[in-house]
């Protein structure tokens, strides 16, 4: 079998490692816009061009004879790469571009979720670029707003009042609002991730996931692209109702077969819900039509079933046929960024992890091997993943490693700590009672 992996960065890499565990016999190629120096020793052949050349991927599928195609981040679902495959009879895991619009549109997703299960949904509107109705709306809200754009901007694309934004005219004035955007409310409490394997017709979940996007410890400093991930040992966490969870997959789901009919075609392909368990109770931060990075690193790490068979029954539609299994253990992932982060690199940009003996907790994300020198190239460059029995052991793990590492950089020593664990329940429980 020949597997086409779209991307290089560190969700790509962890997809690559599942995907080379597979028991079938599989020749995995990948189409990147950069070489990830992780990803280049297990395909056999390694396609560069940009994440926007939606023909030149369908040109490599199609010289390379591939059985399915694999689309890691969601430029490429946007600009419809599964939608140029499927007319030429090529498998795709991931939606066609109308699907894929409940990631790629704010406003679409939010009417979307609105129309079929409003009691998720917070108070929204979304506006036109400069629309003069956006400062009634904003009022209305008073200091509890969130201003999104209304298409993809790389993680970029969203600022919260009280922390980017101190005002009314401050959020108007924004680059945001010069394009297409959304403004909702803000809600208080704890967020979690829960992603799920769909074939349009039935979804399997995964364990949940809570990210961390503060870039220092305890919560502090700028957002980020997320900063580390955590995931529990019983596939819950110690701090979220698992009432909340129920509601959560049910959404999924019933999101998953609503868009399936809307667009008469199957969504195949990850879905990925980003809640709130909130005082208001479970609300929907955000749809992603793509597996999470890093929370994808969590969750293919203790998945145990051949993801090629996973796979191949999604695109067959027999999702609810094929068993899909997680370990029972803790997860923690935290993210080697280079010290300037999230700005523009301005340090050495060398990270040297010679003395790191257990080579298969690193996933490589923004980084260069230039000769024998490993380089990180400004954003997020190594992921250091860890399991255990317990959160406080796989954060151990995790943060043995990540001390190995040399070079200009930072990262996150409180993620899945018990501190920060307990911060989390006694700030939840803070906000639901008052």
């Amino acid at each position: 079998m020949k597997i086409l992996l779209i991307g290089s960065g560190a969700r790509e890499h962890a997809l690559a490692r599942k995907i080379m565990e597979s028991s079938s016999t599989v020749s995995l190629l990948c189409y990147g816009s950069s070489i990830n120096p992780g990803i280049a020793p297990l395909v056999s052949h390694y396609i560069p061009g940009e994440m926007s050349d939606i023909m030149g991927m369908v040109q490599c599928a199609q010289n390379h004879e591939v059985d399915m195609v694999v689309v890691g981040p969601e430029a490429p679902l946007a600009s419809g790469i599964a939608d140029e495959l499927h007319k030429h009879g090529i498998a795709c895991i991931g939606p066609s571009s109308d699907l894929a619009q409940i990631e790629t549109s704010k406003a679409f997703g939010r009417d979307f979720v609105q129309a079929i299960a409003a009691q998720y949904v917070p108070r929204y509107r979304h506006f036109q670029a400069q629309d003069p109705e956006a400062l009634a709306f904003l009022e209305s809200l008073g200091q509890d707003f969130v201003l999104k754009a209304d298409g993809l901007c790389g993680g970029k694309g969203v600022k919260i009042s009280g922390e980017q934004l101190h005002s009314h005219q401050q959020a108007l004035d924004d680059p945001i609002c010069q394009e297409p955007f959304v403004i909702e409310e803000k809600c208080t409490g704890v967020e979690f991730s829960l992603i799920s394997f769909c074939d349009g017709a039935h979804a399997k979940h995964m364990p949940i996931i809570h990210d961390h996007k503060r870039l220092l410890e305890d919560d502090q400093g700028p957002n980020t692209g997320g900063m580390g991930t955590i995931s529990d040992h019983d596939h819950h966490l110690p701090f979220i109702d698992p009432d909340m969870l129920q509601q959560a997959q049910a959404l999924n789901e019933l999101v998953m077969k609503s868009l399936s009919e809307k667009c008469a075609k199957p969504y195949c392909g990850f879905l990925y819900g980003g809640f709130m368990q909130s005082t208001k109770g479970l609300k929907l931060i955000e749809y992603n039509a793509r597996l999470g990075d890093p929370e994808g690193i969590n969750l293919l790490a203790l998945l145990e079933t051949d993801i090629v068979a996973i796979f191949e029954a999604m695109i067959a539609g027999r999702l609810d046929q094929q068993e899909v299994v997680f370990k029972k253990q803790a997860s923690v992932c935290k993210y080697i960024v280079p010290s300037s982060y999230p700005g523009v690199l301005d340090c050495d940009p060398l990270i040297d992890i010679s003395a790191i003996e257990r080579p298969e907790r690193l996933y490589f994300g923004s980084v260069d091997m230039q000769g024998d020198q490993l380089r990180m190239k400004g954003s997020r460059a190594i992921a250091v993943l860890a399991t255990g029995d317990t959160l406080c052991e796989a954060a151990l793990r995790a943060e043995e490693t990540c001390e190995l590492v040399q070079g200009s950089v930072c990262y996150r020593k409180d993620i899945g700590s018990e501190s920060l664990l307990q911060k989390r329940a006694e700030t939840l429980i803070t906000k639901v009672t008052t």
